[in-house]
């Protein structure tokens, strides 16, 4: 039983260090993709606008922020990380500050107002459309709320979502998926980190227990065998 449970903790011992190995290789692989990010964003050099108490700002005021802030949360339900969100470190580096960023682009294109000219007359469903410039409001619709039939909406569409906001939007959104993945790979190792100390430590024990239970075996098989008796030498 005793060579059992010593086989047993080598092999455990031999898991948890191979687990532990696993969570350290792990770990800097995880590191060299922060670093990676971390000069990425830097060479954007995109930052957030706090004011002087460290609250967030859009175009000079607080307000900005907030509406910002509750389209992102209340209407994306994105799970924000107020430790994420730094005036010491303004730059957009984390899965929350992409976010936010993304909010901001989004949120002036939603509510933003596009100038339609058409260059002839139009005519939609029995309306007609002078030639003419209009002043068309996004009103909070997204690409694919517009009527794309509708002469005025069809243009302002092409004019509020273009390539480049759809563009910086899908790269923010590149930015807040790698940071949580890294975020899941350093969970990650330090859950092979963990398994594996445990491994040694449950590995370490039964080999020790297997050992104490072979020295008590050893002692009891000596108290239980008589020893011989020693012949007289008479002198």
């Amino acid at each position: 039983m005793s060579k059992r449970l010593r086989n047993l903790g080598i092999v455990l011992m031999a898991m948890g260090l191979g687990l532990v190995a696993a969570g350290g290789i792990a770990f800097f692989k995880v590191q060299a993709g922060y670093e990676s990010l971390q000069a990425f964003s830097a060479e954007q050099n995109v930052t957030l606008a706090y004011n002087e108490d460290g609250q967030l700002t859009d175009r000079g005021t607080t307000e900005g922020a907030e509406a910002i802030m509750a389209l992102l949360t209340e209407d994306w339900k994105y799970p924000v990380v107020e430790s994420d969100l730094d005036p010491n470190d303004p730059l957009v580096d984390t899965a929350t500050e992409y976010m936010y960023q993304m909010a901001v682009i989004t949120y002036h294109t939603l509510h933003g107002t596009q100038s339609v000219t058409l260059a002839e007359d139009a005519e939609y469903q029995g309306e007609v459309f002078p030639a003419g410039t209009y002043e068309v409001a996004v009103d909070g619709r997204y690409w694919t709320d517009f009527n794309r039939s509708h002469p005025l909406d069809a243009i302002a569409r092409e004019q509020a979502w273009t390539g480049t906001a759809h563009g910086l939007i899908a790269e923010l959104g590149v930015g807040t998926v790698t940071h949580s993945a890294l975020q899941m790979g350093l969970a990650l190792a330090a859950a092979f980190a963990v398994m594996g100390l445990m491994g040694l430590v449950a590995g370490g024990g039964l080999v020790w227990a297997s050992r104490a239970d072979m020295m008590d075996g050893l002692i009891r098989k000596m108290q239980e065998t008589p020893l011989p008796a020693k012949e007289l030498v008479e002198a």
